[in-house]
């Protein structure tokens, strides 16, 4: 099974290093040099890593200088994991253990996890509703306070308008 670890950005000099940005919890372990990569069609091995100005530069040993390095931006990189792998922090889960999972709020079932976002911001869950309706809810332990994947679902603490939108309450002054 694959899992995205990062997607790649500019590039960064002439040596074809580019930066990356990362979309895993274990970044030393997935950019360590010698670790392989898969982006798009291409395998791509990581010769060295190093941090910039609050960015990581990775250099892959198949991308010899800027040119190429500049080809690769936006390609998302992916590394092989076994399914039934887990990371290794606990309260962290990979994206296809979360989707599928029940979607629960004070006792009641009101969907199911049919994605989940990763943003700069935070990561946030896509709820397909049991209307239908589709709802994002940052995946953050205030909104989010239990996730049971051997049991098969999560409990979202509702708040006015987060699994509801419409039944938002306006603030003073606010229109429809």
């Amino acid at each position: 099974m694959q899992v995205v670890v990062g997607r790649i950005g500019r590039a960064h000099g002439i040596r074809g290093e580019v930066s990356v940005e990362v979309r895993t919890d274990e970044p030393d372990r997935r950019f360590a040099a010698g670790m392989q990569l898969t982006g798009g069609r291409r395998t791509f091995t990581v010769a060295s890593t190093r941090k910039h100005q609050g960015r990581l530069l990775v250099r892959f040993a198949e991308v010899p200088d800027r040119t190429a390095a500049e080809q690769l931006s936006g390609t998302l990189l992916e590394v092989d994991i076994d399914p039934a792998a887990t990371p290794e922090a606990d309260g962290e889960f990979y994206d296809h253990q979360l989707i599928g999972l029940v979607v629960q709020s004070d006792g009641v079932n009101v969907g199911r996890i049919a994605d989940v976002q990763h943003r700069a911001e935070q990561d946030l869950l896509v709820i397909t509703k049991a209307d239908g309706a589709e709802v994002w809810v940052p995946f953050v332990s205030e909104l989010v306070p239990e996730v049971d994947v051997a049991a098969g679902y999560v409990v979202v603490a509702d708040r006015p308008g987060l699994l509801d939108p419409a039944g938002a309450e306006l603030v003073e002054g606010e229109q429809r």
